[in-house]
């Protein structure tokens, strides 16, 4: 069925079925292969993109629940203020190892920063908690949290 969705401020129509997870439209219909597969279960935060501003999971968001809503990739995190200082960060702070997480990563942080920006260790753990790196970087994301919420 078309439908028409807003990502990344711009409208694309999609001719999918009405519940064809966000992820593939995204990857295999539009080409924006930065928003990764992980676990297709919403459990490992690799495919985060952010829905209204908010961190969604797009391996099991159905593209019939987002018609209206604006959608934001890792493709265009770098528009917004809050993503601007966390994509910096991530540079300064050599966060990346593998980097497969990691726009998942960005788009909870930022989302995070955009709301709080000030984030206490709670806050930070409670916005990052669904999120899972396999390489272990969580002291290089947690500092350049804290670094971007200074800048």
């Amino acid at each position: 069925m078309a439908q028409t969705l807003n990502i990344n401020g711009t409208p694309h129509a999609v001719d999918v079925d009405d519940d064809t997870p966000l992820l593939w439209v995204l990857r295999d219909v539009l080409g924006m292969t930065g928003t990764k597969f992980g676990c297709g279960m919403a459990l490992c935060g690799a495919c985060t993109v952010q829905m209204n501003g908010t961190p969604i999971r797009a391996c099991v968001m159905p593209v019939s629940a987002l018609v209206g809503a604006s959608i934001t990739t890792i493709e265009a995190i770098g528009e917004t203020p809050a993503g601007q200082k966390i994509q910096a960060a991530w540079r300064d702070l050599e966060v990346v190892q593998c980097g497969y997480c990691q726009s998942g990563q960005i788009m909870s942080a930022s989302a995070l920063l955009a709301s709080n920006p000030n984030p206490s260790d709670s806050d930070i753990d409670n916005a990052m908690a669904g999120n899972i790196c396999r390489c272990g970087t969580y002291v290089r994301i947690r500092a350049a949290i804290k670094q971007a919420a200074s800048a």
